[in-house]
């Protein structure tokens, strides 16, 4: 049986990998920064020494893209220092790492789909500490998985579609950007993703990066029609311009990521984005 350690367990992910775990088939080893302080190298080794585990699912990020811009240390240590760390532990110990990243580490200004190996030009903090901790694993040389991802949610945290869902049951109106075209994620759908590959246990003979999101595109303003819709809100909800909002960082103006890579390598059948949506908000109903 694998014995896999997930960090960041407390997160949209994370919580969806707990749920995936009730399925059996590994030992799950659940930590967030109370159990297992990831920046903390001799931390991490202790843990990983004490528990014989075969593979990290490292779910731990730091995710406002905003406040990155103001504290650029505290999102390297956590989105390339810790990664680092963890790779380090994986190389001395014989594990596997599966890192979550993200479209930020694209200039997104192609207005064709992300493949994997086309240039990274990250426009702020986030995505270049993201990509840094990409690199990192890359030259320590530790086995792993890297899986880019983009606009995640889920109906654990906060995210767009759970502000979405409020927002437009309380407001008459509400404007959404329209020039910002990617492809949301249910973190549910990735987790399940995850949990197959850990089951099928032939991931180390697939090792680089990957991407993932479900399947379609549309812009911010297409989601939050879709969520209104799906939640029965009336809201009227009008397009509008990025810089109507100004931002400290720029986002990727078109960040859909190119799945080719994980489907052909892994025979994945990728849900598209308005099913997955409906599955999410029917989950947070039933809650």
């Amino acid at each position: 049986m694998k014995n896999i350690l997930v960090t960041g367990a407390n997160g949209q992910l994370g919580n969806e990998m707990r749920r995936i775990a009730l399925k059996g088939g590994c030992q799950f080893y659940f930590t967030d920064a109370k159990e297992l302080d990831i920046t903390d190298q001799q931390a991490i080794m202790q843990y990983m020494q004490l528990h014989p585990v075969d593979t990290v699912v490292n779910c731990a990020a730091y995710t406002n893209v905003d406040k990155a811009e103001d504290e650029p240390e505290t999102a390297d240590l956590i989105n390339h220092i810790a990664v680092e760390h963890l790779a380090e532990a994986c190389l001395a110990l014989d594990a596997t790492l599966f890192h979550i990243s993200t479209d930020y580490v694209f200039k997104g200004d192609l207005n064709i789909p992300c493949v994997e190996e086309q240039p990274t030009h990250p426009l702020g903090v986030y995505g270049a500490t993201k990509l840094a901790g990409e690199q990192s694993i890359q030259k320590i040389g530790c086995k792993h998985l890297i899986f880019r991802t983009a606009w995640l949610y889920s109906s654990f945290g906060a995210n767009f579609v759970k502000t979405m869902k409020r927002l437009t049951a309380e407001n008459e109106s509400l404007q959404v950007v329209f020039d910002q075209v990617g492809t949301p994620t249910y973190a549910a759908d990735l987790a399940d993703v995850i949990y197959e590959l850990l089951m099928a246990d032939n991931y180390n003979n697939h090792q680089g990066i990957y991407h993932f999101s479900n399947e379609g595109v549309c812009s911010w303003y297409d989601f939050a029609v879709e969520i209104a819709a799906l939640c029965g809100n009336s809201c009227a909800i009008a397009p509008c311009h990025s810089n109507e909002f100004p931002s400290k960082v720029t986002r990727p103006p078109f960040s859909v990521l190119d799945k080719t890579k994980i489907k052909q390598t892994f025979g994945l059948v990728i849900p598209h984005w308005k099913a997955s949506l409906k599955e999410c908000i029917l989950q947070l109903h039933e809650s």
